[in-house]
């Protein structure tokens, strides 16, 4: 059984015929009283204090629980942004590839339509000398034909022309060649 140091105070053992000395053993209980009491309220103050211990070690692991999952969270987050940049850099350096090959064929069709274009003018060119040549050619037996039939034109005709008239000078054949 336990007693209180309230209880123990008002406690009074039994009396014998020749029993302990009464002021003894009630100076004694007195002093008992007054150290279960000082126990007992050391007693209270730890138990309050394991108390008020316990509930701010349930606070500092809450604490410590958020704390775990605020740092989880972040390193999840840190991981996402970390593949989404990836992920990002990934298409940016994909798409880059394709513009790169992209120009790099629209640089090959372009070089291959200059080349036929040139190819095609040089052609042109090469046709057009033969044609100017042709043409020249022409040209210029059209002028020996043209100077032949001058040339006997006016023998032709500087022989009618001294049989009725007196000589004419060169520039007036030409005139009357011309006409």
């Amino acid at each position: 059984m336990t007693l209180s140091p309230a209880e123990l105070r008002h406690e009074r053992p039994g009396r014998g015929l020749f029993g302990y000395r009464r002021t003894d053993v009630d100076r004694l209980l007195v002093e008992a009283t007054v150290a279960y009491e000082n126990v007992w309220r050391e007693r209270a103050d730890l138990t309050d204090q394991v108390h008020e211990l316990q509930q701010e070690l349930i606070r500092h692991r809450e604490g410590e629980h958020a704390m775990r999952n605020a740092l989880v969270t972040a390193e999840r987050a840190a991981d996402e942004m970390r593949a989404s940049a990836t992920r990002q850099a990934e298409l940016i350096v994909r798409e880059a590839e394709a513009k790169s090959r992209d120009l790099v064929h629209e640089a090959y069709a372009e070089r291959e339509r200059v080349r036929r274009e040139t190819s095609r003018l040089q052609a042109e060119e090469a046709e057009f000398r033969l044609r100017l040549r042709s043409l020249l050619g022409a040209v210029l037996e059209a002028v020996r034909d043209h100077e032949e039939r001058l040339a006997g034109s006016l023998e032709e005709h500087s022989g009618a022309v001294t049989a009725t008239q007196p000589a004419i000078g060169p520039a007036d054949d030409v005139v009357s060649a011309g006409s």
